[in-house]
């Protein structure tokens, strides 16, 4: 019987994973006999793989299509405990050496590793000093204990239109690197979104990192969103504004439409314009109507503090 050292150093398992969707209202225990609680868990059999190479990643994903990616797991977890739509196999990626965790200046951009989380994006000082819409839109995903374990990739990856970093990203021009098992490619991270919980990824692609182009001359920028309570929340509306001292302003918009976007236009230019490139929906959180009258209103406010830390700004190289 192998010890349990051995099994941790193992790359592969199977487990029995028990969900808490009730597999019918009406049914029973059975774990002892007069039981009367209704029976809370069902069982399937799932694998556990940890790959150490690309090569052997690429694989598991060929032979099981369904495959989830694991990497901080704060979505993923919460849907396997949920029952919903079980995969066949979890691929845990954090021995793969071509997946960083690192946040690095490369040339002229800074490249965020898909493993790094998101307290790895706040706490970084060329981030903060380059990039500051971006740390302040990670500074409201989930709580601290979220941001310890959820990675960057894996919330543009959910692609949910309320993803908070997804307009700042979107904003300052960020690309997507893509590697599969035809290679390598880049996309601007906006074309990378095609719809809620849709993304550009093909069969066996991964999100490998994230770079961020290093702004020409002065910039600011500032994050805004606007939620139906304070602390944990989706938001209603979220954007980030960029300006540049040529008298340019790019947004980028989340939770006003099916994917998050950006606008290119001018300090100057109506605000009220901004209502015609959203289409937002009606859900428990606010009306379409509603958060139409709120985009131009926060549009302004960000746009001022954007310009304002414009103003106080330095060049940097």
């Amino acid at each position: 019987m192998p010890s349990p050292r051995s099994h941790r150093r193992s790359t592969r398992c199977t487990t029995v994973f028990r969900s808490r969707r009730p597999r019918f209202w009406r049914s029973r225990c059975g774990s002892r006999p007069g039981c009367a609680w209704p029976a809370l868990a069902t069982e399937r059999r799932l694998e556990y793989a940890r790959p150490e190479s690309l090569d052997e990643l690429f694989g598991l994903l060929r032979a099981h299509p369904d495959a989830r990616l694991l990497a901080g797991g704060t979505d993923l977890l919460v849907r396997l405990r949920k029952g919903a739509d079980l995969p066949s196999m979890v691929v845990d990626l954090k021995r793969v050496a071509e997946v960083r965790h690192d946040i690095a200046r490369i040339g002229g951009f800074i490249r965020i590793g898909a493993r790094a989380v998101i307290t790895d994006v706040v706490g970084d000082k060329s981030l903060r000093e380059r990039f500051p819409a971006l740390v302040e839109a990670a500074l409201v995903v989930g709580s601290v204990q979220i941001r310890n374990r959820a990675t960057i990739a894996g919330n543009i990856c959910n692609a949910s239109p309320a993803a908070d970093t997804a307009p700042a990203l979107v904003a300052y021009d960020a690309s997507v690197n893509l590697i599969g098992p035809e290679g390598s490619r880049a996309l601007p991270l906006e074309q990378f979104f095609i719809g809620p919980g849709r993304t550009m990824l093909a069969t066996g692609e991964i999100v490998a990192s994230i770079d961020l182009p290093l702004p020409d001359g002065r910039t600011g920028s500032a994050f805004g969103r606007l939620t139906r309570r304070h602390g944990v929340d989706l938001a209603i509306v979220s954007l980030c504004c960029v300006t540049h001292d040529s008298g340019t302003a790019r947004f980028g918009f989340g939770a006003v439409g099916p994917r998050p976007f950006a606008v290119n236009t001018r300090w100057d230019a109506p605000l009220e314009d901004m209502r015609g490139h959203a289409s937002p929906i009606s859900d428990l959180r606010a009306g379409a109507e509603y958060r139409i009258a709120m985009l131009p209103v926060l549009t302004r406010r960000t746009l001022n503090t954007a310009l304002d830390r414009m103003r106080h700004a330095h060049t940097s190289p």
